[in-house]
């Protein structure tokens, strides 16, 4: 794909609770994703899915081991530029949008670059809407979240996260919300994105359909990554995924 790797993550570990009840969630993950990679995390529940996609995002630290982001050590940071280097780095796609009800499409867009101090330019405001445009929502600029349907807020979401130009786009259970038609819907938004931007992308997903059409799915088992399957491009839906 070119470009080196997006993501790398060594020796990964993750313990909660404390003392004779602390539990090992992750166990010595290393992980490198390459730029323009779509891949797709799966496992059963309680494997530790989103706890290591928080500790790649850096919205978790962990208890041994490290994470770098385009070249950028975000391991050993304060906590004030660990936030700058995730909204500068990382773009993140949770299971509810968190839209702002009281803020348009295009405000709660630009919202990552209000965080740091911009979005208030014509120049902001022009590529917030262009964002909207290229997730289909063109025409819903202005309209509230209560205004737009569950799919529409996603995608608005989506947005978002694409709005600080991010190396790495993070998404947790994107489609768990979703009925079957919206969730083919951000399936295609993803895979566009990918294709046309050059978009890296890293999906939690219990989804089946979705796991199968991505390039690459890594399987997480007891806190350890168990397989590690490279696959055709874009199988179309109803292709198999073997395991959880």
């Amino acid at each position: 794909m070119g470009g080196g790797p997006v993501l790398e993550a060594w020796g990964l570990v993750r313990r909660l609770g404390q003392g004779a009840a602390a539990r090992e969630v992750l166990r010595g993950i290393d992980l490198v994703i390459e730029t323009g990679e779509f891949a797709a995390l799966v496992g059963p529940s309680g494997s530790g899915k989103s706890t290591l996609l928080y500790l790649l995002g850096g919205l978790d630290r962990p208890d041994a081991g490290g994470v770098r982001i385009g070249g950028v050590d975000i391991s050993g940071v304060d906590d004030d530029e660990l936030a700058t280097l995730r909204n500068r780095l990382i773009g993140f796609v949770y299971q509810f949008h968190f839209l702002l009800p009281e803020f348009s499409a295009v405000e709660n867009v630009l919202m990552p670059l209000w965080a740091r101090g911009g979005g208030t330019s014509r120049e902001d405001r022009a590529w917030g809407a262009e964002l909207l445009g290229r997730v289909g929502l063109a025409d819903k600029v202005g309209k509230l979240p209560k205004q737009l349907s569950g799919g529409e807020q996603q995608r608005v979401a989506v947005a978002r996260a694409l709005v600080n130009r991010p190396r790495l786009l993070l998404a947790d259970e994107p489609t768990g919300n979703l009925d079957s038609a919206n969730a083919q819907a951000v399936y295609e938004l993803f895979r566009e994105l990918n294709r046309t931007l050059g978009q890296t992308i890293l999906v939690v997903t219990h989804d089946q359909d979705w796991a199968a059409r991505s390039d690459r799915v890594l399987r997480l088992l007891d806190g350890r990554i168990v397989a590690d399957e490279r696959q055709g491009e874009d199988r179309g839906p109803g292709s198999e995924v073997r395991g959880p």
